[in-house]
């Protein structure tokens, strides 16, 4: 589990492909990691596979491949960090899993950030609830039949990478998970 709360932006510095899809190695500030810890990597959950003092390497399956956007990533790129939430650690976001639903588009960029989602999962936002938008706990300020939109404060565009992208960028999307199991109990009740 994460917050969504992104404490490093890190930097690609190789992509290679791999049997099952690709390995990434990632410069951070990052300086203790662990052999199999659960790291978000621009909101995707993924397993810190070798470690060094300020670099980590982790790798994506194909299906993972097929359900982000980390299949665009090349070396240089810029990606937002999160380590795993630890028992009495602080929840200044929300619960986020690190399980992308979807790949949306910027429409507009920061402050006033507007996103481009599929239509299917346009039920689980609602203003003033919480989605997540390439691993950063963001609350929604309005819904339209295409997407959303999002207030990005000053301090989260500087800390993030969400003040770098435009129009036209894809961001992996991860709606609220505690909507959807509200919708599947109640599933046999309204059949």
């Amino acid at each position: 589990m994460f917050t969504g709360l992104v404490d490093d932006v890190g930097h690609i510095e190789e992509v290679r492909g791999t049997e099952a899809g690709r390995e990434f190695r990632v410069r951070c500030r990052y300086d203790d990691l662990a052999d199999g810890e659960s790291i978000a990597l621009d909101g995707v959950c993924l397993t810190v596979r070798e470690k060094g003092a300020g670099w980590f390497t982790a790798a994506a399956v194909v299906t993972t491949l097929g359900r982000t956007h980390l299949g665009d990533w090349e070396a240089g790129r810029r990606v937002n960090l999160e380590r795993a939430l630890r028992f009495g650690d602080r929840l200044g976001g929300h619960l986020v899993q690190g399980h992308v639903d979807a790949v949306g588009e910027l429409v507009t960029a920061a402050p006033e950030l507007r996103v481009r989602m599929p239509a299917d999962l346009l039920r689980y936002v609602v203003p003033k609830g919480s989605i997540t938008v390439d691993g950063c706990s963001l609350t929604v300020v309005d819904v339209f039949d295409d997407g959303f939109s999002i207030a990005v404060i000053p301090h989260t565009a500087e800390v993030t990478t969400l003040g770098r992208k435009g129009p036209g960028d894809r961001v992996n999307l991860e709606v609220d998970v505690l909507a959807k199991h509200v919708e599947r109990l109640m599933e046999a009740y309204t059949k």
